[in-house]
């Protein structure tokens, strides 16, 4: 737990999609404490900031103390997540920390492996979900034309884990959630906790 600070904190929501306040994770970023700053490729969600998370340029070095990312990462080819992760931190202020989620492609494997491909292994807002929509893209979006929603890499814990040691991220924590996404805690600094 975090010391209470006397204005709010800021956390850029990156790949935000249209507002609401429920895609905070409370837990993390409780409504008194934080203000959401939004954003997103698409201008048509009416984002803070029109950018992409590998070019974060708007942003100014520093000024956030947190990066929320939920499922945004797998979006990405391999070799522009370093980008993305870069500008992750660069936005981060000293003491900051990135959080983020995505699909847990060990568990989705098992899945496929059992031959489960076009099952729902699970029901989001969004309707079914499949093991094919966690490695492709969901294919109802794609299908009306959302070409942002198309996957195009992805992650197991350790192999998470790396990435963001790589990026400069020493205080790491990768969990799997058992409901195939992994969760990710990155900080600079070893992460201060309240006694």
């Amino acid at each position: 737990m975090n010391a209470p600070h006397s204005h709010p904190r800021r956390v850029l929501h990156v790949g935000c999609g249209a507002a609401d306040p429920r895609k905070l994770p409370a837990e993390w970023f409780p409504a008194d404490q934080w203000l959401e700053v939004r954003l997103d490729i698409d201008a048509g969600v009416l984002p803070d900031i029109i950018a992409s998370i590998t070019d974060m340029a708007p942003v100014e070095t520093g000024s956030m103390d947190a990066v929320w990312s939920s499922h945004n990462v797998e979006h990405l080819y391999p070799h522009e997540v370093p980008l993305a992760l870069a500008e992750f931190r660069r936005v981060l202020a000293p003491d900051g920390f990135l959080l983020l989620t995505l699909p847990d492609l060990q568990q989705v494997a098992e899945l496929v492996a059992q031959d489960r491909l076009t099952e729902a292994a699970y029901v989001s807002p969004m309707g079914p979900i499949t093991p094919l929509d966690m490695l492709y893209g969901h294919r109802g979006a794609l299908a009306q034309g959302n070409a942002f929603m198309g996957h195009r890499g992805g992650f197991t814990a350790r192999s998470l884990q790396q990435a963001l040691v790589e990026a400069g991220f020493p205080h790491a924590r990768v969990m799997r959630d058992g409901k195939f996404a992994l969760w990710a805690a990155a900080h600079m600094a070893a992460p201060q906790i309240a006694a």
